[in-house]
């Protein structure tokens, strides 16, 4: 078929399909209502923990983590298309238990249920803003649990540093005369007491890493994802939502065998 007589096709079934979606939507509308999510019922908004990515996103290992190139336009062709490539972990994205194991379960293989969890918010700003690389502390959860009661089984712990305030400038990244990185991340006693204490399945991280930015050996990375627990970095707005009552929806690729990708985060409060 030729070009042009292809992009008379698209046009013609874009018309189409308006009639056909005007004809159902009485019919739509009374589905939507029938069918709200349970889980919807108890939320009364929601709120999108997600960075726009594009390549002026700060990655952790400075490159542009995607390159967006035009494949078709609108006004040329009846529609638009994009070419995507793209690094797993950049912008808002998941660290798959394959990610930092051997064998640990890649993105595709994640149970489904481990990616809509209860969201525990540990606040540790007033010690970021003292000192680039703080961490989340094991006396930092049990400040948490003493004010909101037990970490719940299935849960993402979620880092709020403060960081977001820095993702414009050259201090997310934050590097130093010697090419080090400073922010904060997760102690590694702190990844610890969750697993050996808790049904929590995921952490979450407002900065570039799991781990602090100085970090060489990733301790946190390797003892949380091999459990086939995952984590979030570069989580956004997470001053928006509570420090607990939330609920966190992951939005994780599914390709095969991958060790991550990005995702749209969103939490319902």
């Amino acid at each position: 078929m030729c070009d042009h007589c292809v992009i008379e096709s698209v046009r013609e079934r874009m018309l189409s399909r308006r009639d056909l979606f005007s004809a159902a939507a009485g019919a739509a509308a009374a589905a939507t209502v029938t069918a709200t999510p349970a889980i919807a019922g108890a939320h009364g908004g929601a709120v999108d923990m997600t960075y726009t990515l594009d390549g002026a996103f700060p990655t952790w290992s400075g490159p542009p983590g995607i390159i967006i190139s035009e494949l078709a336009r609108f006004s040329d062709s009846g529609f638009n298309a994009k070419l995507l490539t793209i690094g797993e972990h950049t912008g808002t994205h998941i660290d798959a238990p394959l990610h930092f194991s051997a064998d640990g379960q890649s993105v595709d293989e994640i149970p489904v249920e481990n990616l809509v969890c209860p969201l525990c918010v540990i606040d540790i700003r007033e010690k970021a803003a003292a000192e680039d690389d703080a961490t989340v502390t094991p006396d930092d959860l049990a400040a948490w649990i003493a004010a909101n009661g037990p970490i719940p089984d299935g849960a993402c712990v979620a880092m709020n540093s403060g960081w977001e305030a820095h993702v414009a400038t050259s201090k997310f990244r934050n590097i130093d005369d010697n090419g080090v990185q400073h922010y904060p991340g997760f102690h590694i006693e702190a990844a610890q007491m969750l697993i050996e204490e808790t049904g929590a399945v995921g952490l979450a991280a407002d900065t570039l890493s799991l781990d602090i930015g100085a970090s060489q050996t990733f301790e946190t990375h390797y003892a949380w994802l091999p459990t086939n627990r995952w984590g979030i970095e570069n989580i956004a707005n997470i001053d928006a939502v509570p420090a607990a009552g939330a609920t966190l929806v992951v939005g994780a690729p599914k390709h095969r065998g991958g060790s991550g990708g990005p995702a749209r985060v969103i939490a319902l409060v």
